[in-house]
């Protein structure tokens, strides 16, 4: 997957290797994701169930991703990504098997996919929330230029997108063995390439301070209630991501059924859409230093607005392909510019649970976009997207302006954030209060 080469941050040897192992993690996280719903749609002629295998890949990320992030802290985030990756590895070939061994499509191979799904689900955010636990670091490290390396995660991120949806819809025309497959092999690369692997900053053996799953989460929260900054981007994301996950959830039903197509359409749309947030990104650095923050994330914010609105309102399919890559585009340049502030609003101690915690308020629309798709009729998608936009339009205009009373915040200094974990006698972060 193409990285723009003006957004590389500093090159060095952990960061480089930190963006191929991401890309590798994020292209087996997409053609599951994608490819999943895909094959249920494709046996089944299920709405419902497409929607609930949404719902039972999203629930169970979210439930153990407080149980990561304490994990992230204790045990260090490269021990997590690649026991992540292995354990997807092991999934895929499992099914595989179990679907080999099967006498044909019908209840039992969909339970089968079924439970696939909510383990990579579990999997791929346990992979997500150690990646992003690397890419905080070389940030952090990077302050002068933390937005680049934003944009060079991100487009990874969208590259894995553009990547996953196609292949997996290309895949699915050879049977499910061939995109089991390819899962298991992107993941294992993702072992294959982190084993041995150490940044420089990071301690051969961690050794973090026992402490409880509770009593980490209570201390995130305890962060993020304390940042009144960090509350407005987590609730903007929030409102933002359930417009996206809407449109995400319904579009094998809204490719297929309602404008006719196949299911290498439904890859193809979010391909596009994805290209084009790579074409944000590459200019996204030099917008950023020109403009500043506030300015592109705000246009980025309207220009997703609009693409959710068109979306939900089009007449044909390719009005929607053009509503989804208005929107994915926009959405990753607003995306920098709010991981980039969120960046500078976790404490480098006790990061893992803070990040966590803000990660799964974040994605918790996911899981409800699935229900809500499983529930609503397919005549009743439109209404249902078009009321997810103007939700997004009015929480983003009121995030953006509590973002904007509270930047004195986001412009406090932050001390570059450790992938070891700091002496006993270090003061906690959560005793400490944003300068003013």
């Amino acid at each position: 997957m193409p990285v723009p080469v003006h957004a590389t941050a500093p090159a060095d040897a952990p960061a480089r290797r930190s963006y191929l192992l991401r890309a590798a993690d994020q292209l087996a996280t997409a053609m599951a994701t994608y490819g999943i719903p895909l094959l249920i749609l494709a046996t089944t002629g299920s709405g419902a169930l497409t929607g609930l295998a949404y719902l039972v890949e999203w629930v169970p990320r979210l439930a153990v991703f407080t149980v990561v992030g304490t994990l992230v802290d204790r045990h260090g985030p490269h021990d997590v990504f690649r026991l992540a990756n292995a354990a997807r590895t092991v999934f895929a070939a499992l099914t595989m098997a179990a679907l080999c061994a099967l006498p044909g499509s019908g209840a039992a191979g969909t339970v089968v996919v079924l439970s696939f799904c909510a383990m990579a689900g579990v999997t791929a955010q346990a992979s997500f929330l150690a990646a992003e636990a690397i890419g905080s670091a070389h940030s952090q490290q990077s302050l002068l230029q933390a937005h680049r390396v934003q944009s060079v995660q991100i487009a990874i991120d969208q590259g894995a997108l553009i990547t996953g949806p196609l292949l997996g819809g290309v895949l699915l025309l050879a049977g499910p063995s061939a995109l089991l497959a390819a899962i298991a092999a992107a993941s294992l690369a993702a072992v294959g390439g982190s084993v041995g692997w150490h940044p420089p900053t990071a301690a051969t053996t961690v050794t973090a301070p026992a402490t409880s799953f509770a009593r980490s989460l209570g201390a995130g929260l305890r962060t993020v209630a304390r940042r009144p900054a960090l509350i407005w981007l987590v609730v903007g994301l929030a409102a933002s991501n359930l417009a996206l996950a809407v449109i995400e959830s319904s579009a094998p039903i809204t490719v297929m059924q309602h404008f006719g197509h196949t299911s290498a359409m439904v890859g193809a749309v979010w391909s596009v859409g994805a290209a084009l947030s790579l074409l944000g990104l590459a200019a996204c650095g030099r917008i950023i230093d020109r403009w500043g923050l506030w300015a592109v994330g705000a246009m980025g914010a309207a220009v997703v607005c609009l693409g959710s609105l068109t979306t939900a309102l089009a007449p044909g399919f390719a009005v929607y392909t053009a509503g989804v890559a208005l929107l994915l585009g926009a959405d990753a340049v607003m995306t920098v510019v709010l991981r980039t502030l969120r960046a500078r609003l976790i404490p480098p101690r006790g990061s893992g649970a803070t990040l966590s915690v803000t990660i799964v308020a974040v994605l918790l629309p996911f899981p409800v976009a699935g229900a809500l798709v499983a529930a609503a009729p397919a005549a009743g998608l439109p209404v249902l997207l078009s009321a997810c936009a103007l939700v997004q339009i009015t929480v983003l205009a009121a995030a953006f302006a509590g973002l904007r009373r509270h930047r004195a915040d986001l412009a406090a200094p932050v001390e570059p954030l450790r992938l070891v974990p700091p002496h006993a006698n270090e003061p906690s972060p959560m005793d400490l209060t944003p300068a003013a």
